[in-house]
């Protein structure tokens, strides 16, 4: 098992992350349940705020478990309303709700070009997704890139459905090997405390965000592209 070296600083044709931004917009208008309440100003006699979801941190959201379970450094990244909030997430499938987060264009756009996958992921009833952020596919070395993208369904899907495993896993229950929608196998390690990584020791990813909920899927943000293994 293989991480693409995110150390690497050789950036991308614009290509893929053009792709990215449309799909991102395509994506978000698919789901796009804004809730926002259109807050005309409240009143100056203090109508009841009934669920006003105008507060600042997420950690006003009804399912109170939304924020507890995340964990990770990068969450603070996250936009803290709308769609891409990690309140946001919760009301969309997986793919749309990734469309909708800014640390996700890159994944998005590699999604957008294996046919069906996208609607195959937001039509799962269950799904663990380790989502690679944007510097990680920056940091993939041009020619892999290419490579995969000549060949979506042949070459980048199976990179791609590596990253998901057909169960929803919880920070507490992570830990362990598991069975990726690739077939191939993934070990996590750690916890929201101490850390999670994924991938063998040496070449692992290491969550940067994880726990965040969508309403089919349970994603962590990882800082590498893993690779299944060659077999």
């Amino acid at each position: 098992m293989k991480t693409l070296n995110r150390r690497s600083t050789i950036r991308r044709s614009s290509g893929i992350a053009a792709l990215a931004l449309t799909l991102s917009v395509g994506l978000a208008a698919c789901g796009d349940s804004s809730d926002e309440d259109t807050d005309n100003g409240t009143d100056s006699n203090g109508s009841s705020d009934t669920g006003s979801s105008e507060s600042s941190a997420p950690e006003t959201s009804d399912e109170g478990a939304t924020d507890a379970a995340v964990f990770g450094d990068a969450c603070g990244e996250i936009p803290t309303d709308g769609a891409g909030s990690l309140e946001g997430m919760t009301v969309d499938p997986v793919a749309t709700a990734a469309g909708n987060n800014p640390l996700l264009t890159q994944l998005v756009g590699a999604v957008g070009l294996v046919p069906g996958l996208a609607d195959q992921l937001n039509s799962a009833e269950e799904l663990t997704v380790f989502a690679p952020y944007d510097p990680a596919f920056e940091a993939v070395p041009a020619e892999t890139m290419e490579a995969l993208t000549a060949d979506p369904e042949g070459a980048l899907a199976p990179v791609l459905s590596y990253h998901v495993l057909p169960e929803r896993l919880e920070p507490d229950e992570i830990a362990g090997t598991h069975t990726t929608l690739n077939g191939a196998e993934l070990t996590v390690e750690g916890d929201a405390e101490t850390g999670v990584t994924a991938g063998e020791t040496g070449t692992e990813a290491t969550v940067l965000c994880g726990g965040i909920q969508t309403a089919n899927a349970t994603v962590y943000v990882i800082d590498s592209v893993m690779l299944p293994p060659a077999n």
